[in-house]
């Protein structure tokens, strides 16, 4: 389980796509939100869009590995489709904040994996957010003020990522990522084989 975070506009949700067409053995979880569709975006793909009485049913059945509130929003992990895919050996990759990270982590413990990704200053956060044209000046502020508040979490993290250049950026998770499936706990079977290769077995 690979989360990366980063306050919005800092260039999380662009490394995840690379990173995706890179790993074919890696799934992204898609986030169930309450907030309406913006252009372009498509329902399971990005988002599962639902209403608010439907995501407090999901709050209630338990049918959240995570949740929060983000600005007028709620977010939430779906937990069948991320456990499903762990089941079958995949790795899924998550695009979520702090909150949903510390949730992750209570529960998830040695399978998890943990990327904040920084922006290279405050100015060029709050240029990325104007050049999406998609918020108006006032979301626009009220995000770069709950940036300052994310940024504060960044020592919960097990890495850190300054996003200066995008491709540095993917090369930098890319090796995260094959780093952590290279540990020991996680090489299922390592021990049967090493017995075999002692035994001089082919």
């Amino acid at each position: 389980m690979l989360v990366l975070s980063s306050p919005s506009g800092a260039g999380k949700t662009t490394i995840s796509r690379e990173i995706l067409k890179r790993e074919p053995a890696m799934t992204l979880s898609i986030s169930a939100t309450t907030r309406q569709p913006r252009p372009g975006e498509v329902e399971g793909k990005d988002y599962f869009f639902v209403t608010g009485e439907r995501f407090s049913r999901m709050v209630e059945e338990e049918a959240f590995l995570e949740h929060a509130r983000v600005f007028e929003n709620r977010y939430g992990t779906p937990r069948a489709p991320v456990e499903a895919a762990l089941s079958e050996g995949r790795d899924v990759l998550f695009d979520i904040d702090w909150q949903g990270t510390q949730q992750l982590r209570e529960s998830a413990r040695d399978d998890l994996v943990s990327v904040f990704i920084l922006p290279p200053s405050m100015a060029s956060l709050e240029e990325r957010l104007r050049s999406r044209a998609q918020d108006s000046d006032e979301v626009v502020r009220q995000r770069m003020a709950k940036a300052a508040d994310e940024m504060s979490h960044w020592a919960e993290y097990d890495y850190i990522v300054l996003n200066e250049k995008i491709a540095d950026s993917v090369e930098k998770v890319s090796a995260i990522l094959h780093a952590e499936r290279l540990r020991l706990d996680r090489q299922s079977g390592l021990r049967d084989f090493v017995e075999r290769l002692r035994g001089g077995e082919d």
